[in-house]
């Protein structure tokens, strides 16, 4: 289970990284700049306007994300047990769930026709960082369900 833990401690670093990374340039005129919006310009934008909807979008985007791969990681190590694996699925399914919003935003931005949007690569790091995880999840079920004596 070596591999498994290394790839989910590098997003302890990567999903940082998408929080700070672009995920989409909007602007309201195309002569003038595009903005760029990332998770961490958004939650700031929102705590002004919507504190409520800046709380969810932080449990989803960040404390969801994070919290599973610690646990994820306790799991790796044998700190806690693979019982923790169903529980784990459901966190990641919030974070995806961000992901699936903001892609709504953009195309709902688009559709509309008043300015432009585009997306950037942040976007696409999230989102990866998010498959990774649900990904080496399922491996570690996997894994364990192999190692795991049946009574």
């Amino acid at each position: 289970m070596r591999l498994p833990l290394i790839l989910n401690l590098s997003l302890l670093v990567l999903f940082p990284l998408s929080w700070a990374a672009p995920l989409a340039r909007a602007g309201v005129l195309p002569l003038f700049g595009l903005s760029e919006i990332s998770v961490l310009s958004g939650l700031v934008s929102l705590w002004d306007t919507d504190r409520v909807l800046a709380l969810l979008v932080a449990l989803f985007a960040i404390v969801a994300p994070m919290a599973k791969t610690v646990a994820l990681a306790l799991i790796h190590t044998g700190r806690i047990g693979a019982r923790w694996l169903g529980p784990l699925t459901g966190l990641g399914r919030l974070a995806m769930a961000d992901v699936f919003l903001i892609a709504l935003y953009i195309t709902l931005a688009k559709g509309i026709g008043i300015g432009r949007v585009e997306t950037a690569w942040g976007l696409y790091l999230f989102t990866g960082c998010v498959l990774a995880s649900i990904g080496l999840s399922h491996w570690t079920k996997a894994c364990t369900a192999l190692t795991t004596p049946v009574a």
